[in-house]
């Protein structure tokens, strides 16, 4: 047990003091707190229909901000964290979204559907849902996961990496939500490990204990936690100096969500080229299987991309103005200088370091026409190495998003549509905490 807490804990906390009591105290009050919390939110997710707005906001405070107070707390008193209790709590919160399931959210029954379709027919690519509705050979176990897949007109948006985790769910217990989360939840603990070799405990405690994390894998079963943790073990590895295995885990998250591509260069800007080419072929290997039999899911990405708009900061705001080509085009050039700039400063300064995900998958997000809650489980990972407020007030703020037409009922909004209120006070705090940050490193820094 000693070899393994000596493994989780990063170099600076081995061999320090024992918590205190009252350090230990303070984080079970604060654990048992936030499990009631999930508890509650567990119930409400086994009730017919959805969880009222108003008691599921009060249920994010209720889990949220204990886990702001205890950080404060052992961040001014240097104390270290007990690891054992930050892994027991973060546990118990996603049992509770295991027991609870998903909420506000239909996504998990394409999942099962491309797990079906995948085990059945060797890929998910290349057919719509809607084409199988009056097929007689499915199952009706399926035909109920596939009349409740949205957009079923459209064939799968999601990478090879994620549909090998569909399949294996598939084989586990078929059209099972529950046999999908444990598997997430599996990535999402192994995430967790990952970042204590990045950072502190008490910072970790931000991400394993955070709401947004919690519900969005937990009881949501979004996906994105397979490539953010592929994404981790590949710059835990580049930090040893093992680059055929960074090379590797690369490929795969590149190949889970094309968002770990944007980090990819900055990982390997260390390694020879051979490892650059090694990247690429896996990213290659795992996708030719379903290009080669006939399509990928690269044809619905690009529809995404071209036609879809939710919760945008920037672009929503652009776009009153002038044509969507047109802001597409300059947002991207926009992020690109922004991102060229970046990684001419880590290459010059800190190559070998972590790289600031949480600026640069901000920025993505900030320019980006989807802002879904689960995108920021690519930024939240990194704000636990360089703690910041914007970052970690963003991952309640985020959640303003579920506000929509379809969740109010609201016959004078369309199903995914937000009342102008949201996008205001969504990005009114989270802009509110960017200045506070910058303030207090202003304040921080020496003149000169």
């Amino acid at each position: 047990m000693a070899e393994i807490s000596g493994w989780l804990l990063p170099a600076t906390e081995v061999g320090r003091k024992r918590p205190g009591t009252a350090a230990r105290r303070w984080v079970d009050a604060a654990g048992l707190w936030c499990t009631l919390g999930y508890a509650a939110l567990a119930w409400l997710a086994r009730q017919p229909g959805e969880p009222g707005l108003p008691e599921f906001f009060l249920l994010i405070a209720w889990t949220g901000l204990p886990v702001f107070g205890v950080f404060l707390y052992l961040r001014r008193g240097d104390e270290p964290f007990p690891l054992g209790r930050l892994l027991l709590w973060a546990a118990a919160f996603r049992l509770c979204g295991l027991i609870g399931g998903p909420i506000f959210e239909d996504d998990f029954y394409r999942y099962l559907w491309d797990g079906y379709r995948f085990a059945t027919s060797g890929t998910p690519y290349g057919v719509a849902p809607d084409v199988f509705f009056v097929d007689p050979q499915v199952p009706a176990a399926f035909q109920a996961v596939l009349n409740r897949i949205n957009n079923p007109e459209l064939p799968t948006i999601y990478a090879p990496t994620t549909q090998l985790v569909f399949l294996l769910s598939h084989w586990v217990q078929p059209a099972s939500v529950a046999a999908l989360q444990s598997i997430l939840i599996l990535f999402d603990l192994a995430t967790v490990a990952l970042l204590l070799r990045l950072a502190p405990a008490r910072n970790v405690m931000l991400y394993a204990w955070c709401p947004l994390v919690v519900k969005e894998i937990a009881f949501t079963a979004h996906p994105d936690g397979i490539g953010v943790c592929l994404l981790l073990a590949a710059i835990v590895l580049a930090r040893a100096g093992h680059w055929r295995s960074t090379a590797i885990c690369l490929g795969l998250a590149t190949a889970a969500k094309v968002f770990a591509l944007i980090l990819a260069p900055l990982v390997l800007v260390r390694a020879r080229f051979r490892y650059w080419v090694l990247f690429g072929i896996t990213t290659t290997a795992m996708y030719a299987p379903f290009a080669l039999s006939g399509g990928t899911d690269l044809e619905s990405l690009g529809i995404f991309a071209r036609e879809w708009e939710f919760n945008s900061a920037v672009f929503g705001l652009v776009t009153t103005v002038l044509e969507r080509s047109y802001v597409v085009v300059g947002l991207g050039v926009f992020f690109a200088t922004f991102w060229l700039f970046y990684a001419a400063q880590y290459v010059k300064n800190a190559a070998g370091g972590v790289p600031r995900g949480d600026w640069i998958y901000g920025v993505f997000l900030v320019v980006s026409p989807v802002i879904n809650p689960w995108y920021l489980l690519w930024v939240l990972p990194f704000a636990t190495v360089v703690p910041s407020v914007w970052a970690w007030t963003a991952s309640l703020a985020v959640l303003l998003s579920y506000v929509t037409g379809i969740n109010l009922n609201a016959p004078d909004l369309q199903s995914y549509q937000q009342p102008l209120w949201v996008r205001l006070l969504e990005f009114g705090l989270i802009l509110a905490a960017l200045g506070f940050d910058l303030v207090r490193r202003r304040r921080s820094t020496p003149s000169g």
